[in-house]
């Protein structure tokens, strides 16, 4: 097993309201085409790791980006993807990215938060009911960095924001890290 080079930068991206709600069913709840367009930027030419549900809710696998999806069913198939079970085992298909992506759902998110030491968050200003929720960013863990404010004026009108947080202490991260997490980061 390759172990994850200590200096990939490890990102969350996401876009969620007020109330940390991702999306409802399976869907987004907005659409943001601006939004949309910046993720594509940011994504491209990087792995993106997804749950099963959110891959399944996309026509196919994201173009110009390598695809893996995790998933507990041991037998799930994907065209177009890798398939892993564990988070190392995702992890290690990133292969020489130095800047891997997370892209959701919100059980994702929640696992690899440990993991990641920056997050591109769309912060959409309004609160939606849902059923996906992006964790709680703790000001403990997390410093603000950039904060870029934009006006929606598609079909759906509000305001939203790009945050830009990194993780505050790296090394007190990775040595929170139960051993077997320590060793795939090559820490043994």
């Amino acid at each position: 097993m390759n172990h994850l080079n200590s200096s990939k930068e490890i990102i969350l991206i996401a876009a969620a309201c007020e109330n940390n709600v991702l999306g409802k069913d399976n869907q987004l709840i907005w659409h943001i085409s601006e939004d949309l367009k910046r993720f594509k930027r940011l994504t491209e030419g990087h792995a993106i790791i997804m749950g099963r549900k959110t891959f399944e809710s996309m026509p196919r696998a994201l173009p110009k980006r390598k695809n893996i999806i995790l998933t507990r069913n041991e037998n799930y198939e994907a065209e177009n993807a890798f398939v892993a079970h564990t988070i190392e085992e995702a992890l290690e298909l990133t292969g020489d990215d130095t800047s891997p992506f997370i892209i959701g759902g919100g059980e994702i998110y929640s696992l690899f938060l440990p993991f990641a030491d920056s997050i591109e968050l769309t912060r959409v200003h309004k609160n939606f009911e849902g059923d996906a929720f992006f964790p709680e960013i703790k000001k403990t863990e997390w410093k603000l960095v950039a904060t870029e404010k934009h006006h929606s004026d598609n079909d759906q009108t509000f305001t939203y924001s790009y945050l830009t947080y990194k993780k505050i202490n790296k090394i007190r991260r990775l040595l929170s890290f139960p051993v077997k997490v320590l060793n795939i980061l090559g820490w043994e």
